[in-house]
């Protein structure tokens, strides 16, 4: 059985390192073809793993005497910090054959920033976050930049709907993924500066299925397989998206639990299968040499048990899209 070894940096989230081993060591239990590579301080690592009883014969530590925080500068970071885990991460990605891909729950900035220098991908471009939104039609629309890039021009977007339309080919048998602009209307003259001029652009780009913009309210709809958006407002479409969901979710549970209803305590179990973000896993890093990874923040043992699975997938699949050229 072939087996595939990831990278977790475990350093760098809201909620601890403790929450990201034990996320990698369920993701081990999950999957028999995953083994782990973890990168953080030793002494916390090796603490968690005896308390959780696990069979470390899959599990490689590899010791961080720094971390890179929030409050960092990523670039300084990244050339300053060269004992934090997250470089140490990145540079064995880059440098290790048997390091298939990576999951960092830290900072984006200097994810980011790393990716570029020690992961690069064969024709430089600029990274992008992307993010899988479950949509209307059922599957999903593919949404970017989520965030990586908050000021952009017109050049940058239509290389995120390439990157994005190469994505959904590979992974999702897309044959031309239809590619969407976000916008505060769906004629052609409506938009700011930078989306008339990247609209104007789309429509040039022959290998490309551009169907126009889509406002923020079809964002789930399923009308376009790839929404593209600088990475302000994709940021707002994701988290609002998650927070009308999570918001709509409560109150159904609010009301379930008030009726003692077990038949909407199911729709609320449904709703959850469909709109859980955080069971989709993090945000993939897209114009990295090898599959990414940045799970939220705040994610929880069980989130990181699911950005390992979503990464397993990817990386048994890293042949079709991060092999070649995105353009």
């Amino acid at each position: 059985m072939n087996t595939f070894k990831i990278a977790i940096d475990v350093m760098g989230s809201d909620n601890g390192p403790e929450m990201l081993i034990r996320g990698a060591v369920k993701a081990l239990e999950n999957h028999e073809d995953l083994s782990i590579v973890l990168f953080g301080d030793e002494e916390i690592i090796h603490r968690t793993l005896e308390a959780s009883e696990c069979d470390v014969s899959r599990i490689e530590v590899v010791h961080a005497s720094d971390v890179i925080t929030n409050y960092d500068n990523p670039m300084e970071a990244i050339f300053r910090k060269t004992d934090a885990s997250l470089v140490k991460a990145l540079r064995a990605l880059g440098e290790r054959e048997d390091l298939v891909g990576l999951i960092n729950a830290g900072s984006t900035g200097a994810l980011l920033a790393g990716a570029l220098r020690y992961v690069p991908a064969k024709v430089l471009k600029r990274p992008a976050l992307a993010a899988l939104l479950p949509a209307e039609q059922g599957g999903f629309t593919c949404l970017v930049d989520t965030g990586a890039n908050i000021d952009c021009n017109a050049y940058q977007l239509v290389d995120f709907a390439h990157m994005g339309s190469d994505f959904m080919k590979e992974f999702y048998n897309i044959k031309a993924p239809r590619i969407g602009l976000l916008s505060n209307g769906t004629e052609e003259t409506k938009g700011n500066k930078l989306v008339k001029e990247t609209h104007a652009l789309l429509k040039q780009e022959t290998d490309l299925n551009f169907i126009g913009n889509i406002e923020g309210n079809r964002a789930l709809s399923g009308d376009c397989d790839v929404l593209v958006a600088d990475g302000f407002a994709g940021n707002q479409i994701l988290k609002s998206s998650e927070g009308i969901a999570r918001r709509i979710i409560t109150d159904i549970v609010k009301y379930a639990k008030k009726t003692n209803n077990p038949e909407i305590m199911k729709l609320v179990g449904h709703l959850m299968g469909i709109y859980d973000f955080s069971a989709l896993g993090g945000g993939i890093v897209l114009g990295a040499g090898k599959p990414i990874i940045k799970a939220r923040g705040s994610a929880n043992a069980d989130a990181i048990t699911n950005t390992s699975a979503m990464l397993l997938n990817m990386v048994k699949n890293q042949d079709l899209f991060y092999g070649k050229d995105f353009r």
